[in-house]
């Protein structure tokens, strides 16, 4: 017989998880309490377990051992399916829409409206425009997927996810990593209307302003291990990030670098398709130049621009007094430019090739040997970038589409690392990363600029951007609309200029 439900009986309870794969132990006795009407928020580093914990929760993978009871009643979850007719749905980290259907379909794929047998199109513009609406989202139903950015393609997949009003468990992985603060704000007040409805909510994300904003209480995994769980008015960040890393952080940025008044980059009048209208900007040697910048300002735009991805219309772009014609991306990188993007899988990585293969991608010139690769070559400058950037892997020979997103992160940095650009320009670079390798990151970005080097950094995290920026350009409808130095504004200043 099934229990009766209870006010007091947890919605979800997690008890002694644990999976194996081949001789590693990802997960070992995880354990998790989430009650009714609760935003529970899920911190560790990359490698904590937390993406085994949520795959065995969501029907991916089945665990070795351990209970996951809902309402008091045990379930063992063999798919996706079983886990969302349970009453479980997911907004995950990477996308996995299909590009070539609309918005609206996407939504509601396998539950579609139908008329005389027929998919209603009508009835599912509707819904899908009501959805939205509800939600704040300024997207077109009848739009394609692949024809939005990372970020429309985020807040579609929210859109998603709360769709299913079945759905009693919401897990949120890393929901923000590709959408402005604004976004941020109409998701975090759609959450909080579902928690009050008496949904729960498993928050995952590396942004810890977030947690502390959102969430009402915590769960710390560590090495694959639950280390311990609280309210989160009972713990300050400082002390959250002790306990997610397991030692003590003094400061949260790296940031030493020491700008001087010689400009390497410069950039005149650059305009493109309507959506970069005249943008000039210098960029000096030894700084880190911040671009911030509500989705669709024209922050990524611009770097397309500098990089050669997109064409301009008109305008100059000028490197160490060099003025390049006709840029594209292999031309950008001999000119001394390198690109992190912001959607490292889809434009970074090629998933399914080993680690080494995809550090020297970008130097093959200095690998090869009468046209073949040296693998030895290969090997050692991969086995460097591994130990400079702390990667966690077995070996070089592992696909990097198996790390943690931090790893994968690193891998992407320590490629552009090889050959020492002048001019990095990082897009989103601590998406999804946890705050041990943000602080990584960071260190590699100041020693860079201090080697002489210029960085122009786009984020969408109001702390990051004056934390490690000299200097802040505002982008709003494709235009700089502002320039502040870091010493004296603040996170007020920049949200008034971006909307």
């Amino acid at each position: 017989m099934k229990p009766l439900l209870d006010n007091d009986l947890p919605l979800l309870q997690i008890k002694g998880v644990s999976k194996k794969f081949g001789k590693v132990l990802a997960l070992k006795n995880g354990e998790f309490t989430l009650q009714r009407g609760s935003i529970h928020a899920l911190c560790g580093g990359n490698g904590a377990g937390k993406s085994t914990f949520l795959s065995i929760l969501m029907g991916f993978i089945e665990p070795d051992e351990g209970q996951i009871l809902i309402n008091g009643v045990k379930h063992s979850f063999k798919s996706a399916k079983e886990a969302m007719d349970a009453g479980i749905t997911i907004v995950q980290q990477e996308l996995s829409a299909i590009p070539d259907l609309t918005v609206a379909e996407n939504i509601w794929l396998g539950r579609e409206p139908t008329k005389k047998g027929l998919v209603d199109f009508k009835m599912l513009n509707l819904l899908t425009q009501t959805l939205l609406d509800d939600l704040d989202f300024d997207i077109s139903p009848t739009e394609k997927m692949r024809y939005l950015s990372v970020a429309e393609q985020q807040l579609v997949e929210i859109a998603k996810a709360l769709s299913h009003d079945k759905a009693d468990i919401i897990i949120m992985d890393e929901p923000t990593s590709a959408i402005g603060e604004e976004d941020a704000q109409k998701m975090f007040s759609a959450l909080k209307k579902l928690a009050d409805l008496g949904k729960g909510v498993i928050y995952v994300s590396h942004r810890l302003s977030e947690i502390f904003q959102i969430a009402d209480s915590y769960t710390i995994f560590r090495d694959g291990q639950y280390i311990t769980e609280g309210a989160i008015d009972s713990i300050n960040r400082e002390k959250l990030i002790e306990l997610i890393i397991g030692r003590e952080i003094k400061d949260e940025f790296a940031k030493f670098n020491q700008p001087t008044d010689e400009v390497i980059l410069e950039v005149k009048n650059l305009s493109w398709d309507k959506k970069i209208k005249s943008i000039s900007f210098e960029l000096k040697k030894g700084e880190i130049l911040g671009f911030y910048g509500l989705v669709g300002s024209g922050r990524t735009e611009c770097l397309d621009l500098i990089f050669g991805i997109e064409k301009p219309s008109y305008g100059e772009i000028i490197i160490k007094n060099k003025k390049l014609n006709n840029i594209s991306p292999s031309s950008a990188i001999k000119n001394g430019i390198a690109y992190l993007t912001e959607d490292r899988k889809e434009t970074g990585l090629m998933l399914g090739r080993s680690i080494r293969e995809n550090i020297n991608i970008a130097s093959l010139d200095v690998v090869s040997q009468n046209g073949f690769v040296s693998k030895e070559l290969e090997e050692k400058r991969a086995q460097d970038i591994i130990k400079l950037f702390n990667v966690k892997t077995l070996d070089a020979d592992q696909p990097v589409g198996n790390l943690s997103g931090g790893n994968q992160q690193k891998v992407v940095l320590g490629r552009w690392a090889l050959i020492e650009p002048t001019v990095l320009l990082l897009d989103e670079p601590t998406r999804g990363v946890d705050v041990g390798a943000k602080k990584e990151i960071y260190k590699f970005m100041s020693e860079l600029a201090l080697k002489g080097k210029g960085i122009i950094m786009v984020s969408s995290e109001l702390s990051e951007i004056i934390g490690m920026s000299d200097r802040i350009i505002v982008f709003k409808d494709g235009e700089i609309v502002g320039e502040l130095e870091t010493k004296t504004t603040n996170q007020n200043e920049l949200m008034r200029l971006a909307v």
